[in-house]
């Protein structure tokens, strides 16, 4: 009788691994955790905590700092598996989830299923004759080195490829190596999984190639499998039930939706909302389950797709996706860092990206380079952006694929700030204070348009007074709103001081947050 392993890659929501390491292991499987070594080093420990008593969890000898697209993913799916195989002899199949998954059979039936067919589930297509990526790179992801990540440095990522091209510095594919790609979520038998670490053993120069392509996940198990295993034993299917978006997210699922996912043909689905309580106790139950009978449709996915399109075929203002739900979700924290001086919230989100693992952008409503991520279209202008706000904001916590995001808005956007306070999120608020100076109200005066080249000096000497109340009473007005979870940092204060403020608007450490207040000309115009 099949016994699965389940390797399991996870970043946040502690109690949530802890539950689902808890299921997962009841029922008589096994579970091998990676936990991102740039999580919360006090959501690791309450992991290891909780389940240090339990024979049947293991956790990955090393923790890998991950970054989407980066062979860090590659590496720590390997750490984990290793890790299993050692500790989990008698593991006959090993079971890819992230921390987003949910069961949608019983224990019970994946183990009939399995028991079923002696074969791997893994998506395994052609990389340059499929049509598996959509848009973007795809021979570049091979001929050229990648050694930036692409969502935090951006610039070294882009620059790095650019001189690589301008100079035709490509690379070959090993010889005897046919590159796949597929979903990084596959089940693999135990002798499968044990001929992969033989192989990664022994040809360094694969390794060495992969370890530099961009976003390997999706191609290196996908190509390492059909190099050991023979084709008639590779079933190229995932058996995670997941639905892509047209901007390239995974949909999420919802209460509504238990017997939709009961009926897919699959074992697993992601993503399941935090939100939804109820759907996840009811999976939750599924797992343990025995007798259940499990009528396949797989009707879900093509549902989605008539659902989506009713703004395409007779109803021209149909309901998208991503307009759908309105909160931003109970578990996600927004930080929303509120500066008049644009110049300086840009250096602390620079700083807070270089410098942590917080996702942030800059003045997403306000400019059009505001260190966005590629969202499928939505951000290509402002216009969009503006019109679906929170739609763009949940877009960012999903392709971020972290509860915690920073953006930055001007003190003026007070509805939109009072808006998103009021939220069901964790939303914080840092008001970053400013001295304007006779210098900068002119600027200001110029930018607002209340002044052109040929106002007379006397003129806008005039405005100053009234310019820099208004600009004063804009802070006054965030601060008699008393908002809970409101923080200011100033230029009057000493580093020390505006560290603690950025201790608890970020859950930093303190040495963390320090180093931010430090961060030079911070607050210079």
């Amino acid at each position: 009788m099949a016994r699965i392993a389940f390797i399991l890659l996870c970043h946040k929501d502690p109690k949530g691994v802890i539950a689902q390491a808890k299921r997962l292991t009841a029922t008589g499987d096994y579970v091998s955790i990676h936990f991102d070594g740039r999580a919360n080093p006090k959501d690791f420990d309450a992991i290891r905590a909780a389940l240090a008593d339990n024979p049947s969890v293991v956790f990955a000898q090393r923790r890998w700092k991950c970054g989407w697209g980066e062979w860090s993913l590659v590496g720590a799916t390997l750490e984990a598996v290793r890790s299993a195989v050692a500790a989990f002899p008698l593991a006959t199949h090993f079971y890819m989830l992230s921390g987003d998954c949910m069961p949608i059979k019983s224990a019970e039936y994946a183990r009939a299923f399995l028991d079923a067919e002696d074969c791997d589930y893994i998506e395994s297509f052609d990389f340059f004759e499929s049509d598996w990526i959509k848009t973007g790179f795809k021979e570049e992801r091979l001929i050229y080195r990648h050694w930036f990540n692409e969502r935090t440095r951006k610039w070294l990522f882009y620059a790095s490829y650019d001189l690589q091209k301008r100079f035709g510095l490509t690379r070959s594919i090993p010889a005897d190596i046919q590159v796949m790609i597929g979903s990084q979520w596959w089940c693999l038998r135990r002798q499968t999984v044990e001929k992969v670490l033989e192989f990664c053993a022994a040809r360094a120069d694969v390794m060495r190639f992969f370890a530099t392509t961009w976003i390997p996940d999706e191609t290196f198990f996908q190509t390492i499998v059909p190099h050991v295993v023979p084709r008639k034993q590779i079933r190229s299917r995932t058996l995670t039930y997941l639905v892509f978006t047209d901007y390239g997210m995974p949909v999420t699922f919802y209460n509504d939706q238990y017997d939709l996912l009961m009926g897919q043909d699959s074992l697993f689905a992601r993503k399941i909302s935090p939100e939804a309580i109820r759907l996840r106790e009811r999976l939750g139950a599924l797992w343990a389950a025995t007798g259940v009978h499990f009528p396949i449709s797989n009707e879900a996915t093509g549902l989605f797709r008539f659902l989506t399109g009713q703004g395409r075929v007779g109803r021209r203002f149909g309901q998208r996706f991503w307009e759908a739900e309105g909160s931003l979700g109970r578990n996600n924290t927004l930080l929303l860092v509120v500066s008049k001086k644009w110049h300086v919230a840009k250096r602390l989100t620079a700083q807070i990206r270089a410098g942590t693992t917080i996702p942030a952008v800059d003045f997403l409503f306000n400019e059009l380079e505001a260190h966005l991520p590629d969202l499928g279209g939505v951000e290509t202008t402002l216009e969009k952006r503006d019109r679906h706000r929170r739609a763009l904001i949940r877009l960012l916590f999903e392709n971020f694929e972290s509860n915690q995001l920073v953006i930055c808005l001007d003190p003026s956007a007070l509805h939109l700030i009072q808006d998103l306070m009021a939220d069901k999120a964790d939303t914080r608020l840092l008001l970053i204070d400013s001295d304007f100076d006779d210098d900068y109200l002119r600027g200001h005066i110029g930018r607002v348009g209340l002044a052109g080249a040929q106002t007379a000096p006397e003129v806008i000497e005039r405005l100053l007074p009234t310019v820099r109340a208004d600009l004063e009473h804009e802070a006054e007005r965030l601060r008699d709103m008393d908002f809970p979870g409101f923080h200011a940092i100033a230029p009057w204060r000493s580093p020390e001081e505006n560290a603690v403020h950025l201790a608890r608007f970020l859950d930093l450490l303190p040495e963390a947050a320090l180093t931010l207040a430090r961060t030079p000309h911070l607050f210079t115009d």
